[in-house]
């Protein structure tokens, strides 16, 4: 039987065949000044590839790390949003926008005073933790059916609910005010401008968030992106296609099992396989797993510690053709 390999998988094998003429994801560095979907229509454009997506907006004002998803890596979304997220945030202290952030109309300046690196630590250390957000009026949040931006746009006032998140670290790193420099770590779905308007108001200045830059999103850093520059580029098809990281690649912090050829064709074509056909008597985990064919990904599984003798069948989330 095949047994669960505890470390992740670090070689790098061929994409799995499909639809489109590439299958993974590829690393891209946005600049300011343009939207994730310029982004994705320029990855489109530039490899061909017909289905293409990313895990996780950035701003038109942010830059930094944009996972972007190439044909059947689109089916690799939740994995990857799910990955803590690292960014390099600058606050202006004193002066709030309407959408807490540089693109806004100001609604209120406060003059500034003369805050002590600490005071400011200490209050920006009381987000660490699980907290509750509101986001922002000016946000894609859905609200009775529609984005939040929308009651924005049209001046009508909402109540969005706040959604719990998580700050795992949060350093102030820079000191020039009216401007703070700060490193977040956080889960996903965390709202930056939020926190920079809170902030702002723990301090008693007002704030927004000046300028933007994700660091990293789950395993991937943006020092190992794309430069945005290389878009521009005529010939940038060859060095795109060369930094492609096939499907099994893009999840290298999950766990995986081998399984022979047999089993990965009976999955493909919609077959539950049990789990003594997977796993030998000894092995049970938790979480998602992937199935692997050799160097192709076939599928993520969900498991569990089985009980007794009823192991029952593996259940399949997704599968890879």
């Amino acid at each position: 039987m095949n047994k669960i390999m505890t470390q992740p998988a670090t070689d790098i094998g061929p994409r799995a065949p499909g639809t489109d003429p590439y299958d993974g994801i590829i690393l891209i560095d946005k600049d300011a000044g343009r939207t994730s979907f310029d982004v994705v229509k320029d990855v489109r454009r530039i490899l061909k590839v017909r289905k293409v997506g990313h895990a996780g907006t950035l701003d038109p004002f942010a830059t930094g790390l944009l996972v972007i998803l190439l044909g059947q890596g689109t089916k690799l979304f939740p994995y990857l949003m799910s990955g803590k997220k690292i960014y390099r945030a600058t606050l202006r202290l004193g002066v709030e926008t309407d959408t807490h952030d540089p693109t806004g109309r100001v609604v209120q300046t406060k003059p500034v005073p003369k805050l002590e690196h600490g005071y400011i630590r200490e209050k920006a250390s009381e987000f660490i933790g699980e907290i509750e957000q509101a986001p922002p009026i000016f946000s894609a949040v859905k609200y009775r059916g529609e984005r939040a931006y929308e009651f924005a746009r049209k001046g009508v006032k909402i109540e969005i609910e706040k959604r719990r998140v998580k700050i795992y670290d949060l350093k102030v790193t820079f000191l020039d005010l009216p401007d703070v420099t700060m490193e977040i770590s956080c889960s996903s779905g965390t709202y930056i401008r939020s926190i920079a308007a809170d902030l702002g108001e723990k301090l008693g200045t007002g704030a927004h968030l000046k300028t933007l830059r994700r660091l990293s999103s789950g395993p991937f850093r943006a020092k190992d992106a794309l430069d945005p520059k290389h878009i521009r580029i005529p010939s940038s098809h060859h060095l795109f296609r060369d930094k492609i990281i096939p499907l099994r690649e893009a999840l290298p912090d999950m766990m995986e099992t081998q399984i022979d050829a047999n089993i990965a064709q009976k999955i493909r074509h919609g077959y539950q396989p049990g789990y003594d056909e997977v796993f030998s008597s000894a092995d049970s985990y938790e979480g998602y797993m992937k199935l692997v064919k050799g160097k192709e990904l076939v599928a993520i599984t969900k498991g569990h510690h089985p009980l007794g003798d009823d192991r029952g069948r593996l259940k399949i989330m997704r599968v890879f053709i």
